[in-house]
C-alpha cells in the first residue's frame, strides 16, 4: 500500500480529514525547506505537499508567485528539490510528500529520469497544475509505474467527460480547486463546494482534497467536515514570507499550523 493509500485508510478509520500544508521549495530560504518540513510533521501535518518553484506559476496568486520568485532567485532548481525530498527521507519515511508545479521544468527533466529520481528520492504524488487529464496520459502512465500518483485537479467548471477521465487516469486523490480563480482568493461558497465534493468522491472512487481559498482555524473546520483532506498555502506562505532566519520561520509555521491540526482532529465529518 502507497503511503497515500495508507494515510486516508487510517484517517477513514478515525473519522477525520487529512491537513496538507503547502510550502514552496527553497523560501524563505535554501537552509530551512527540510528543517521546516520535519517542523510541520511534528506540528501535526498528515501530508507535506512541496511547490516546485517556476517562473509563471499561473495557477497561483500573489503570495506563491512571489515565494518562487524568491526561491527562483537563490538558485533553486528541479533537482535540488529532490535532493530534498531525499534528505527528509532519511529520517521520515511515513509523512506523504506531494509535489506540486508545472509541467514546464519536468519536460525539461524528462517524464521518465523525472519519475525516477522522484522515485528514489521518497516522492508519493505529483500534481502538475497545466497538465490537463487529456493530455497526461503518457505522463501519468510513466508516473504510475514508478509508484507515483499522478494527482489531478477538478474545478468548479469541470464537466462530467473530465471527471470520468481523471478517474480513469488518476491515483492518490483528487485536488479539487473551491473557486474559480487562484490560489489565496476567498470567494468559496463552503456548502455548494462539500456538496460538488460528495459527489465526486462517489463518482471517483478516490479521496478528494480542497484547496485554494482556506486560510484559517475556522475555515479548516468548515471544510474537513466534509473533505478528505484540507490543504492551506498561501495563508502559510504568507507567514513564511515575514520570517529573517530560519528559526523565526520554523517557530511560525509552528504557531501558524497548530490551530489548523486542532481544527481537523476535532471536526466531526458528515456526509463521508
Amino acid at each position: 500500500m502507497s503511503r497515500l493509500a495508507g494515510l486516508f485508510a487510517q484517517l477513514q478509520d478515525a473519522g477525520r480529514a487529512a491537513l496538507i500544508p503547502f510550502m514552496t521549495a527553497g523560501d524563505p530560504s535554501l537552509t530551512v525547506t527540510v528543517p521546516l518540513m520535519h517542523a510541520l510533521v511534528a506540528a501535526g501535518a498528515d501530508a507535506i505537499e512541496l511547490g516546485m518553484p517556476f517562473s509563471d506559476p499561473m495557477a497561483d496568486g500573489p503570495s506563491i508567485q512571489r515565494a518562487s520568485e524568491r526561491a527562483l532567485a537563490r538558485g533553486v532548481k528541479l533537482r535540488m528539490v529532490l535532493e530534498w525530498v531525499r534528505e527528509f527521507r532519511m529520517t521520515n519515511s511515513h509523512t506523504p510528500i506531494i509535489l506540486m508545479g508545472y509541467l514546464n521544468p519536468v519536460e525539461a527533466m524528462g517524464i521518465t529520469p523525472f519519475a525516477e529520481a522522484a522515485a528514489t528520492a521518497g516522492v508519493d504524488g505529483v500534481i502538475l497544475v497545466d497538465l490537463t487529464p487529456e493530455e497526461g496520459r503518457g505522463e501519468a502512465g510513466v508516473l504510475q509505474q514508478h509508484g507515483i500518483d499522478p494527482i489531478f485537479l477538478l474545478a468548479p467548471t469541470s464537466g462530467p467527460e473530465r471527471a470520468a477521465t481523471v478517474r480513469s487516469m488518476g491515483s492518490g486523490f483528487v485536488y479539487y480547486v473551491s473557486l474559480r480563480g487562484i490560489t489565496g482568493a476567498t470567494q468559496a461558497d463552503w456548502a455548494e463546494v462539500l456538496q460538488r465534493v460528495q459527489d465526486l468522491r462517489q463518482q471517483l472512487g478516490l479521496p478528494v482534497a480542497i484547496g485554494f481559498g482556506i486560510r484559517d482555524a475556522a475555515t479548516v473546520a468548515q471544510v474537513a467536515a466534509g473533505a478528505d483532506a484540507v490543504v492551506v498555502g498561501s495563508a502559510l506562505v504568507d507567514q513564511l514570507a515575514e520570517c529573517t532566519t530560519d528559526q523565526e520561520a520554523i517557530a511560525a509555521a509552528t504557531r501558524f499550523i497548530e490551530p489548523l491540526v486542532q481544527a481537523v482532529r476535532t471536526t466531526e465529518r458528515s456526509g463521508v
